[in-house]
């Protein structure tokens, strides 16, 4: 290992990590995931490492998406200090709905960035691409001590741009489809590759979240799945690596017994109350990658005009059956520690079983092969927190999962 010192990173100490210090975010990993494949025998290695490691379970941030947690987890922070609140991004002063995926977002630096700074040697894959232009940001491929792609894109990856040319034929294995678990297996087996060949100093592993949205705990192809990540996390551990398992948020079903989606159609609602377009529903867990989830999840955010009176339409959407939770900016902003700037005048959050939609004609549900699964709210927001070493943390609600990175380098520093 190079480094002799702690490395400061958005205001917290990391440890000089000894061995490499990984850190894997399960996307969509419900705990009762993890202690359905355990009771059922398929993560022999998971349960072990709870029994000689640490198992605790943590709070994701909210809203309970795919980018903002990852940020959180890449900076130690909640989305106020590094900006990511959501996959989605509206943009009052434009009129536009832009993808919140370009480094021209991102507001704080990344652990890995400054780890890179102080001459470590830096790992990242994704399973998906739109997460590594921000998770990849500050970092320099010129001196070979950086990677950074996706399984997605694995074949169109570059010196240059990566850190490693064609990584689907650096590891023998052919680029997945996008909708499909073999999409994460990728990431797995390119981080147990990089670990043996390349040994990192600090490694991140992050999957996407198909499986789970597809496949209940009970179901075979869940069981499969995660049979599978069971074996990639016995070689990583048997390679003498730190490792903590988290995620980036739970999944919840979201449908009636018929198996139909469970949607409340907010800016229908809106449109009725105070005429057409007169409000906006921005939901962030829109992105390129709606197949398995229709862009629905259980968290909105709500623009309104200035000229109607915001406590009333509050009351009203509070009111609603399905909304857990509607409050206005301020609220949001202290309570789930968000940027004032980038969410509207009211955030709502729907129960366990129901998502909130924009307008029904605007949402393709025919795609959906499966009951709806999605997450978004506070009834996804925890998440499981294994360390493969004895370690002295707090559970949930104090253990967030952007804690993940202290943790493992301290595991790996001793």
């Amino acid at each position: 290992m190079t480094l002799t010192g702690p490395v400061n990173a958005n205001g917290r100490s990391y440890a000089a990590p000894q061995t490499c210090a990984v850190v894997i975010c399960l996307d969509g990993c419900e705990p009762e995931y993890l202690d359905v494949a355990i009771a059922e025998g398929l993560m022999p290695n998971l349960a072990r490492i709870q029994s000689e490691g640490t198992a605790r379970l943590a709070h994701s941030v909210i809203p309970s998406f795919t980018n903002p947690n990852n940020m959180s987890i890449a900076t130690g922070r909640p989305p106020a200090h590094h900006g990511i609140c959501g996959n989605f991004l509206y943009d009052p002063d434009t009129g536009e709905e832009v993808m919140m995926n370009d480094v021209r977002f991102l507001r704080a630096p990344t652990i890995f960035s400054q780890y890179f700074n102080a001459g470590a040697r830096v790992a990242v894959v994704t399973a998906k691409d739109k997460l590594r232009a921000l998770l990849g940001a500050g970092l320099s491929f010129e001196e070979g001590r950086a990677i950074c792609f996706s399984s997605e894109r694995a074949d169109q990856a570059t010196k240059d741009a990566n850190g490693i040319e064609n990584a689907s034929l650096w590891l023998g294995r052919d680029v997945p489809e996008v909708y499909s678990g073999a999409l994460s297996e990728f990431v797995f087996a390119a981080g147990c590759k990089l670990l043996e060949e390349w040994q990192p100093d600090i490694m991140y592993l992050s999957t996407t979240d198909y499986i789970q949205h597809k496949f209940a705990p009970d179901e075979q192809g869940a069981k499969e799945f995660h049979a599978m990540v069971d074996g990639y996390l016995g070689k990583l551990d048997a390679m003498g690596a730190a490792i903590v398992l988290t995620a980036d948020h739970g999944m919840k079903p979201k449908h009636d017994g018929s198996g139909a989606p469970r949607v409340v159609y907010i800016q229908d609602m809106l449109d009725e109350w105070l005429g057409r377009a007169a409000a906006r529903v921005i939901l962030p867990i829109t992105d390129p990658y709606v197949v398995h989830h229709g862009a629905l999840g259980s968290f909105a955010t709500v623009y309104l005009p200035h000229d109607v009176d915001h406590g009333e339409i509050i009351h009203k959407l509070a009111s609603t059956e399905g909304i857990m939770l509607a409050i206005d900016k301020e609220s949001a902003c202290a309570r789930f520690e968000l940027p004032a700037d980038r969410i509207g005048d009211v955030v709502l959050v729907s129960d366990e079983n129901m998502t909130i939609g924009t307008s029904a004609d605007r949402h393709d549900l025919a795609a959906l092969k499966e009951p709806l699964r999605s997450h978004g709210g506070l009834t996804e927001q925890t998440v499981p927190f294994i360390v493969n070493r004895k370690i002295d943390i707090a559970s949930a609600p104090e253990l967030r999962n952007f804690d993940a990175f202290y943790y493992a380098a301290l595991a790996a520093s001793v």
